[in-house]
């Protein structure tokens, strides 16, 4: 490991032609210092570098050094906002050749930002051109085809430069002087905020609406102790240049503001214009462009069914309109809009972070009561040195019109010392007491100035100049009468520039996105399962399942009509359920896939049975021991691999195919054995159970168990419906009616049916067919 390092010198340890020298012999000649410290002294240099000098705003003026320097080197070339506009190449060049030795392309996308109106929410640089977009910022024209002058709000920080309200500083090379600070009028970092990201911190604060903030800062003048809650009651959230919603709750933008960190949800605004939907607002610094974008990707991956197309209509007189055409005016478009405001850019969090550099140069976190504070003193710092400076010139005006006075009334020995004496200055100041100012301004004095009209002017200057002076310091004297020079400032200052508030604050929900089974179509399909565990999905209830075409060695199994927005459900012969959606299973035009790809099953096991329908759809759950209970669906439901068990099967007995319950109080089940007992009753006998082995439904006694009887199927049908008791090829159909000949009570033997039918195979509804 390298203990220290050696600071060589120009020619290193071997010199020009390659030869050693004699550096190392005469170490005592440089700086040796342990490498780890010379790290850390580098490390340290450098990140206070990109903190203080590149990253993070000041809470002064709410600049960065170079927004700073392009604001100052404008305003030097006279690029107010009543002058012409002059190519921005221009001003670039002024500011790196001056004050920021930096990229010229840095600088212009700097100055680019100050001038675009969705990026600032008061643009400090009026610019005209290609000053890029919201799609996209960046693709403005190049500095040597756009022009550039400052924006009347940027008056707000150039004003009282000249007044002796800044400190200066020599530039990079020390030929010029800049200033550290621009006196600024308000609080420029809430109003348009900023973005920045230094070493080991980041900022981030969003723009403030000028009335609100200035309203804040009055309160805190007249109540020092003013809580964040109290502050609150005027800066409600931040406002934004492009508008939009902002959803958080009044609770959380609290937490923020009292904390200096969190995040503002905000969301677009839409309205209905006949049956389409119209985007007139999006969320600060997202593209229209990316949403549309966004929204096209859903639609070709079949994941927003209710849209047909989308356009852009955004234009000049309309900054911000999408078109959303929905697929029809059944769509719900509050629930449409709820999924894309969750799934997209159109409602955004935008992170918070108050971190900048105080009064004291040192960068932190800030609350909303402590910015305010913070910039309310170096405003007050600012006012004092503006009336001090002015009170200053004052006095000093004052001087010279004392003296000027005495001339005039001594007008003809004046102009005797002046006509006779060869140094007149010195004769002056002792013959009439004067100071060598006093006695320089009367050396200048015009000879049209000497009319009596002059000496009425003086006295009047100097009359108001003394009042002026009063005035000045009652203020310098008076805190409290200062405070209230600076409340009045500021709130001319908010009649001038401030506006109303763009960013809307509306108590939303939180959007959910839609289910996937709602993004799907709900279209009839019918789940065919084949013997060996294939599964496929045919469009519509009409097709016939068992004239499909199967792998060879397979055949139908088992079959289930639904909707394919509808959650599949299958059960093996182990009593366990699996569960997918049906708009995911392949096509009956192909021969479908094995559901072992899907599931993990038991080992052995096979799958015997499939259904389809709602949560709420009610089926009946057998073995062919003769128990059994109603469930919904939902209680099948899983998404698990491996399934779950829903079916406790007694020893010896198998699954029956599952039957749907019809939405009938009075459905009634009908229950067949092998041996052709048949008994029927009224289905709310059968409680609902979640899972288990259910109740008896027909009652088989152990001899006839032991004999190889078993239930050969449960259905339920309700009035208008018929039932197909199958006995191998032959089947006997049985109405709502005919149950009757087979009524008894649950888990009695039931009667026989009549011969030919003895051997019952299974049962199914009449329009079930095979």
């Amino acid at each position: 490991m390298v203990e220290s390092a050696k600071l060589i010198g120009k020619s290193g340890i071997f010199g020009e032609n390659g030869c050693m020298t004699d550096s190392i012999s005469r170490s005592s000649e440089f700086e040796q210092i342990p490498l780890r410290a010379y790290a850390e002294r580098a490390y340290l240099d450098y990140a206070m570098y990109v903190v203080l000098d590149r990253a993070l705003p000041h809470v002064g003026d709410g600049l960065k050094p170079v927004q700073r320097r392009i604001i100052y080197a404008m305003s030097e070339l006279g690029l107010s906002a009543a002058s012409k506009h002059k190519k921005s190449a221009r001003t670039v060049g002024d500011v790196i050749g001056k004050f920021h030795p930096h990229g010229d392309s840095a600088c212009y996308e700097a100055m680019v930002l100050m001038a675009q109106p969705f990026s600032y929410r008061y643009p400090l640089v009026d610019g005209q051109g290609n000053f890029g977009s919201p799609d996209d910022p960046k693709s403005f024209a190049a500095m040597r085809y756009t022009e550039s002058r400052l924006s009347p709000y940027a008056r707000v920080l150039l004003a009282e430069l000249g007044q002796g309200t800044a400190d200066w500083v020599p530039n990079f090379d020390g030929s010029l002087k800049e200033p550290k600070l621009l006196p600024a009028r308000l609080p420029n970092l809430l109003l348009n905020g900023g973005q920045g990201i230094a070493v080991g911190m980041a900022t981030d604060i969003p723009p403030h609406n000028l009335r609100e903030v200035v309203s804040a800062c009055v309160r805190l003048l007249e109540k020092p102790l003013a809580s964040v809650a109290e502050l609150c009651e005027h800066v409600q959230a931040p406002d934004f240049p492009t508008g939009g919603e902002i959803i958080s709750s009044p609770a959380d933008l609290l937490a923020l503001y009292e904390s200096g960190n969190g995040a503002v949800r905000q969301r677009a605004v839409w309205e209905r214009e006949g049956e389409e939907v119209i985007i007139t607002a999006l969320p600060h610094q997202v593209s229209p462009a990316k949403v549309l974008e966004q929204i096209a990707a859903q639609m070709q991956a079949k994941k927003l069914p209710m849209v047909a197309d989308l356009r852009d209509e955004s234009d000049h007189e309309h900054p911000t309109r999408l078109v959303i055409v929905p697929r029809s005016n059944r769509v719900d478009l509050d629930a449409m809009m709820n999924h894309l405001f969750a799934t997209t850019d159109l409602e955004k969090s935008i992170r918070v972070n108050f971190n900048v550099i105080g009064n004291d140069g040192r960068p932190g976190v800030r609350n909303l009561r402590e910015l305010l504070q913070e910039w309310l003193a170096y405003r007050r710092q600012t006012v004092t040195r503006r009336l001090e400076f002015r009170l200053d010139q004052v006095v000093d005006r004052l001087h010279v019109l004392e003296g000027l006075l005495i001339a005039y009334l001594n007008i003809d020995e004046v102009i005797h010392i002046i006509r006779t004496e060869d140094e007149p200055k010195p004769v002056l100041m002792a013959r009439f007491g004067l100071t060598a100012t006093q006695a320089e301004a009367i050396l200048e004095l015009k000879l049209r100035h000497l009319a009596k009209l002059e000496e009425f002017k003086i006295r009047g200057e100097k009359d108001e100049l003394e009042a002026e002076r009063d005035r000045i310091q009652a203020l310098l004297d008076s805190p409290r009468k200062l405070t209230r020079l600076i409340r009045d400032e500021l709130l001319e200052d908010a009649e001038k520039y401030g506006d109303e508030r763009r960013s809307r604050l509306v108590q939303r929900e939180a959007a959910q996105a839609l289910k996937e089974t709602d993004l799907v179509p709900s279209e009839p399909v019918t789940v065919v399962l084949s013997e060996n565990g294939w599964v496929r999905a045919a469009k519509g209830h009409d097709i016939q399942p068992d004239e499909l075409n199967y792998r060879a060695g397979d055949a139908y199994l088992a079959s289930a009509r639904g909707r394919s927005n509808q959650q599949a459900v299958f059960l093996d012969d182990s009593g366990r359920s699996y569960s997918l959606a049906a708009h995911e299973l392949p096509s009956a035009r192909s021969l479908g896939e094995p559901l072992t790809g899907r599931f993990s099953p038991p080992a052995g096991a096979q799958f015997c049975s499939a259904a389809l329908g709602t949560n709420e759809q009610r089926v009946i759950l057998a073995s062919s021991a003769g128990y059994g209970f109603v469930t919904r669906l939902e209680n099948l439901h899983t998404r698990q691999k491996a399934g779950k068990q829903v079916l406790s099967l007694p020893a010896g007995s198998s699954v029956l195919p599952v039957a749907t319950v019809p939405d009938d109080e009075e459905a009634v089940l009908i229950c067949a054995t092998t041996e052709g007992h048949l008994l029927a009753y009224y289905l709310s006998e059968l409680p609902e159970m979640a899972r288990g082995k259910g109740n008896k439904l027909i009652n088989i006694p152990p001899k006839a168990r032991q004999g190889g009887e078993q239930m050969a199927g449960a259905i339920a049908i309700s009035a208008g419906q018929d039932c197909l008791v199958w006995a191998g090829q032959r089947y006997l159909r049985l109405s709502w009616s005919d149950t009757e000949n087979y009524w008894g009570e649950r888990a009695q033997r039931g009667k026989k049916l009549p011969r030919g039918f003895q051997k019952v195979s299974r049962l199914t509804l009449a329009d079930d067919g095979k």
